[in-house]
């Protein structure tokens, strides 16, 4: 397990503009280490993160900032599954990072937010176009057009998280998640990751089309030999990657 913390004391953990950049770099990196099998993304102090560097985007061209979703869309993009830990402030930025990543599990004093409509703006980092496939559009316009936040307990209700447990309880869950997830095959985990991330806004035949084909691909792995074999004769399988 890799983890990958958002520190910046006296500032909420905010993510400049640089570091947006240094994530998808260090995303890239654990994507290609073979040794790592999950990433747990969190935040020092207690909190997620506030947001992102609001002053700082009047220093970028429009190009620059019509771009900010490529790098956010990083857990996205990593083969590997990406936990999202949370607590205190998710706003801005950092609820988009934790959209595009695969689980969310939240501390119940979590607050989360596109806030961007009350100071001008609209989320311009993926968090228009995942909010509203992952809790709909009617919902999305809601939290986005309104700027509000949303507590931890509504979060779950919507489908916005995965889990809500106490703070003390955070490490524990996540934890609790990566041994259970880790008792499953890394090619399953990453072809599943592959084929809902990629059709999941698709035509129907398409996402059936798709997943045919990764099935059929997948029945040519060690792994799914060794799952099957495993079941037949009532052990545990021993999956390696193959």
């Amino acid at each position: 397990m890799a983890t990958i913390t958002l520190d910046v004391p006296g500032k909420f953990n905010r993510v400049s503009m640089l570091a947006r950049d240094q994530l998808a770099a260090v995303f890239a990196d654990f994507d290609r280490d073979d040794s790592v099998r999950f990433v747990v993304l969190t935040g020092a102090g207690g909190q997620f993160t506030a947001g992102g560097d609001i002053a700082g985007f009047l220093t970028k061209s429009p190009w620059v900032v019509s771009q900010l979703a490529k790098n956010v869309a990083a857990p996205e993009r990593c083969s590997k599954p990406v936990i999202a830990k949370l607590q205190g402030y998710v706003f801005g930025v950092g609820l988009e990072l934790a959209l595009a990543c695969d689980f969310r599990i939240a501390a119940d004093d979590t607050q989360m937010a596109l806030p961007e409509a009350t100071i001008g703006m609209i989320p311009g980092s993926g968090g228009t176009q995942r909010l509203a496939r992952l809790i709909g559009v009617g919902r999305a316009k809601d939290i986005i057009m309104r700027g509000r936040r949303v507590r931890a307990d509504e979060a779950l209700a919507i489908g916005l998280v995965t889990e809500v447990v106490a703070p003390d309880q955070l490490d524990e869950t996540v934890a609790s998640l990566i041994d259970e997830l880790s008792r499953h095959a890394p090619l399953s985990l990453a072809m599943s990751k592959r084929v809902l991330n990629t059709v999941y806004d698709g035509p129907l035949h398409v996402g059936l089309e798709l997943e045919g084909l990764a099935y059929g691909l997948m029945q040519q792995t060690h792994d799914f030999h060794e799952g099957v074999e495993a079941f037949v004769e009532k052990r545990k399988p021993e999956f390696d990657g193959t």
